[in-house]
């Protein structure tokens, strides 16, 4: 984020609102020591500058019923740009890619899965890892345990 574009107030709004966007204007005016209409203001210009890119709400995975998790890395047959950007459009198209990265090294592709269950995972290989996807060889680790999983880029007030 550019420093210029934005100050200490909307370092600490951008913070809290990451921390929990569905506080009121009101209650975020005052933790930061603004009147309401000037919070609006500011909230509104850091979404026309693109800082903040959009406002979700992060679900439970478990209770959304995709408790399993899995980190795939995979290494393509061919490499270049093209052959990347078309694996990349081939998994942006299955709901349980939650993040796909194409990265330097010897793996060309690191993809983040939200899963049922081994079912879905199967069926989501013989997609994407099989036949005519360019895929060269993937690994999949299981996550057994999550130490820590935030969205917030934390910013410096």
């Amino acid at each position: 984020m550019d420093h210029t574009q934005t100050d200490r107030i909307d370092r600490k709004l951008l913070n809290l609102l990451q921390a929990d966007a569905g506080r009121t204007n009101a209650a975020l005016a005052e933790e930061v020591g603004l009147s309401p209409s000037s919070c609006l203001r500011r909230i509104r210009r850091l979404k026309a500058a693109g800082i903040i890119d959009r406002t979700v709400a992060i679900l439970d995975p478990s209770r959304a019923g995709k408790g399993l998790k899995a980190l795939v890395t995979v290494e393509l047959e061919r490499h270049g740009e093209q052959q990347t950007r078309r694996f990349l459009d081939l998994v942006e198209k299955e709901p349980a890619v939650v993040q796909a990265y194409a990265v330097s090294g010897e793996t060309d592709v690191v993809l983040m899965l939200r899963l049922s269950d081994m079912e879905e995972f199967d069926s989501l290989c013989e997609r994407n890892f099989r036949d005519d996807t360019n895929v060269a060889r993937f690994y999949t680790m299981f996550v057994i345990r999550t130490g820590k999983e935030t969205t917030a880029i934390p910013l410096k007030p």
